[in-house]
């Protein structure tokens, strides 16, 4: 996510209260319709992040609770329904500022400024704090199949990856600096930054330019039909493609911070930040 000054103001979202958003094609056909399905109370204080736990259909939104970078204590994690009730508020708390997650062998892991939070989901616990060194704004989180944990630090041009409870710089290039949502796809960790989506295959770390003209990105999800959805710190959701011109889904006007998409489900998760909650919205394709 892309952070402004702190001492600039953060006005209110607000989605619209039909709930009905449609994406056009060039030709002006409705390609996308976006369907106000549910909103959460607003006690998720400073929602960055919602990951989805498909073993125990729980979702987890990460909550910062205070500035980005503070080391203060005061972050959390709250477990929600898929039907947007808050179970538990705080089912994790002591954090700083967690981010972006992602899960593995019934392992949530957070990133947290500078180090990588690993929580046992069955006892609700963190099991293990790993420091990164040398990192200073870690961000999101994408995990490979094979349990590897890529992390990106948004103030460098760095990606970490955790394997085996080892850390190490993986990724280091100019092109990535600024870079936030990270995407696990086909042997290749998928990249947004303001320059748009880069792809970094992870036998040789070749890395290309696979989408350009994005505008700035937080979060970055595939939508299971070739296409990306990502989401920026302006409050645009699009629907982007190697194929075809972006496609706003959504406009808020103010924050969408680091989404969540469930295919099976159609179900596109959204954390509001300033706003304190998550909005969810069925994606209907035409």
């Amino acid at each position: 996510m892309k952070y402004p000054a702190y001492l600039l103001s953060i006005c209110i979202l607000l989605f619209s209260a039909s709930g009905i958003t449609k994406a056009q094609t060039n030709s002006g056909e409705p390609k996308v319709v976006l369907e106000k399905i549910w909103e959460s109370p607003d006690l998720l204080t400073t929602s960055e992040s919602v990951c989805y736990d498909s073993k125990n259909h729980f979702l987890y939104v990460s909550c910062i609770n205070g500035n980005p970078t503070d080391k203060d204590g005061n972050g959390f994690i709250s477990r929600l329904s898929l039907t947007g009730e808050i179970i538990t508020l705080k089912w994790i708390d002591g954090l700083n500022a967690p981010k972006g997650m992602g899960i593995y062998d019934n392992k949530l892991y957070v990133t947290d400024i500078d180090q990588i939070v690993e929580i046992d989901i069955e006892q609700a616990v963190i099991a293990k704090i790993i420091t990164v060194e040398g990192s200073r704004f870690l961000n999101d989180i994408t995990i490979d199949p094979n349990g590897a944990v890529y992390i990106s630090d948004m103030s460098t041009s760095k990606i970490h990856k955790l394997n085996k409870g080892i850390i190490e710089t993986w990724f280091d290039d100019e092109h990535l600096m600024g870079t936030n949502g990270l995407f696990y796809e086909d042997r290749e960790i998928l990249a947004g930054t303001k320059d748009g989506i880069f792809s970094i295959r992870i036998e040789n770390k070749r890395l290309w330019h696979l989408i350009l003209d994005t505008g700035g990105i937080d979060g970055l999800e595939a939508d299971g039909n070739g296409n990306y959805i990502i989401s920026d710190w302006t409050g645009k959701i699009q629907l982007v493609s190697t194929e075809d011109d972006p496609i706003i889904l959504l406009n808020t006007g103010v924050n969408a911070a680091d989404i969540e998409y469930i295919p099976e489900n159609n179900l596109l998760l959204v954390p509001t930040f300033s706003d304190n909650r998550v909005m969810a919205y069925e994606l209907i394709e035409k």
